[in-house]
């Protein structure tokens, strides 16, 4: 199965942030591909070296094990990142930088469910 996340939350909210990365750390080991866009503030999760510096209270920090995963698409939504003032060279190299026309392209492949956080 193929799982397509949206997440909103950014920094100010660390476990809030977190939700979609720890949902996607589950998809994979159960074998299952994801899609993650990262929209409104959670671009800033996108900056190098940002979301792996998070701390949930609670859950785990899983950022590094979802980006690092082959079977993950990691996108940040370009409009967001720009809107934000937030330089291209700062961000993740494996976060790829997208917008809706990407978001709707996944979520219509088949075997997809949408998530949103």
């Amino acid at each position: 199965m193929h799982f397509v996340l949206s997440g909103t939350w950014g920094p100010t909210d660390p476990t809030r942030a977190m939700l979609p990365f720890l949902f996607a750390a589950s998809a994979i080991q159960a074998g299952d591909s994801v899609t993650l866009m990262l929209f409104h503030d959670s671009v800033f999760m996108a900056v190098e070296g940002a979301g792996a510096k998070l701390i949930p209270v609670g859950p785990p920090n899983r950022y590094e094990e979802v980006a690092a995963n082959p079977k993950v698409t990691l996108w940040a939504c370009r409009p967001c990142v720009e809107a934000r003032g937030l330089p291209g060279a700062s961000l993740d190299k494996r976060v790829k930088l997208g917008g809706m026309n990407e978001f709707h392209a996944a979520a219509k492949q088949s075997d997809t469910r949408v998530i949103s956080f």
